[in-house]
């Protein structure tokens, strides 16, 4: 049976990323996706860098957005966000790898909670997020 949600998350999530534009082109990779949870990965590019030398805090959080767009709707239930919020603990470059892990925390009948930890390719937190999502009930695919 969980090989079966896990079928169907990944089938969701390839939906959502071959129809989203803006996470293509940050450069968005799955990693791995499982029921309620995601990981995602993308390498920090020189037009995403801000007046600072470092990422815009926007890339992170878009980032982080995607990661928790695929755990909450990866059981094929259209969620939206209702609460987001980010806290950037450390700055990230040009060529730094982003991984961003999806942990569900809630997976309640109309609304879910997610944290959501970004790393750098030394495994140093780089950004905490936590989103609230409303389920819809529809189905994505």
């Amino acid at each position: 049976m969980n090989n079966e949600k896990n079928i169907l998350a990944n089938n969701v999530v390839s939906y959502m990323l071959q129809h989203d534009l803006f996470s293509q082109w940050l450069g968005i990779e799955t990693v791995e996706i499982k029921e309620g949870y995601s990981r995602i990965k993308m390498t920090v590019r020189p037009e995403m860098i801000n007046g600072f030398d470092i990422v815009h805090g926007g890339i992170m959080f878009s980032l982080a957005d995607s990661a928790f767009a695929f755990a909450c709707n990866n059981r094929n239930n259209l969620s939206v966000a209702l609460d987001t919020s980010i806290n950037f603990t450390k700055p990230v470059h040009p060529g730094d790898i982003l991984i961003a892990e999806a942990k569900e925390l809630h997976n309640g009948k109309s609304t879910g909670l997610y944290h959501i930890t970004i790393t750098n390719q030394r495994d140093h937190i780089v950004a905490l997020f936590k989103g609230t999502c409303f389920r819809t009930g529809k189905n994505l695919i």
